[in-house]
């Protein structure tokens, strides 16, 4: 059954709960919070475009967590089993609806198909916290693959979604790291780069819902630290050793 916050949720509390996602930065460097996040009781509401292996086990984990979810596909007749297995605040229909529905928007499909869902769907977003989660791959994509790890998945992936408030995370960790979060002793740590302060820090709770530790690297730009192919994809590191191998 899902669970419910049920709890006031104060600056300090919070700080104290994400302050491995944000050990990197110097300190007065703290991104600024917003009280509306930190004094906000009530679920999120999330759309996720592209329910897959990825989407669907972190949509899970977020719907346990008790937030409300609209999976979507272009077929969402195929979502029924997900839908029924998230319970009782989940729903499934196209991607254009679950961009509506979202306050925040998780795009989990193959990175050649993210120029469409900007071209479609970014007017539907604008001003949302989007977080993208694909990774380009050349043998799946194509040259664009080539094209956006060379400028780097964050800046490439901001182009392709003009006006929204960009995350990227959840990108270098697999369904099956996801479905069994989290693991003992150590959790294991996921990047997360934006260039919107809110937006990091909405992620950062996101991240803890599902069972990780989020970790702060900076920027869109820094992004490429942990794009595939970098020594930390999918490895598997604990916060620690996430902030170790990449500098924070």
């Amino acid at each position: 059954m899902a669970k419910s916050y049920n709890k006031q949720i104060t600056r300090k509390s919070f700080l104290q709960g994400t302050g491995a996602a944000f050990a990197g930065l110097a300190a007065g460097q703290l991104p600024a919070v917003s009280q509306v996040i930190l004094n906000a009781q009530d679920p999120l509401r999330i759309g996720i475009i592209g329910s897959g292996r990825i989407g669907g086990a972190v949509g899970l984990k977020w719907a346990e967590a008790g937030h409300h979810i609209f999976f979507s596909s272009r077929h969402p007749e195929e979502l029924t089993e997900l839908v029924a297995s998230a319970g009782e605040h989940a729903q499934a229909g196209l991607p254009d609806a679950a961009a509506r529905f979202g306050d925040v928007i998780l795009i989990a499909v193959p990175y050649a198909a993210l120029p469409q869902v900007g071209r479609d769907y970014s007017s539907l977003m604008q001003g949302k916290i989007v977080i993208d989660c694909g990774n380009p791959r050349a043998d799946r994509d194509g040259p664009m693959a080539d094209d956006a790890i060379a400028l780097g998945t964050g800046v490439a992936s901001a182009n392709f979604l003009p006006g929204v408030r960009l995350v990227r995370s959840f990108s270098c960790v697999s369904y099956t790291m996801v479905q069994q979060a989290p693991r003992s002793p150590e959790r294991i740590g996921i990047p997360i780069a934006a260039d919107d302060d809110e937006a990091a820090r909405v992620t950062a709770r996101l991240v803890e819902d599902t069972g990780f530790d989020p970790v702060f690297v900076g920027g869109l730009e820094r992004a490429r630290e942990f794009d595939r192919g970098t020594s930390v994809y999918v490895r598997g590191m604990s916060a620690a050793q996430l902030r170790e191998a990449l500098g924070l």
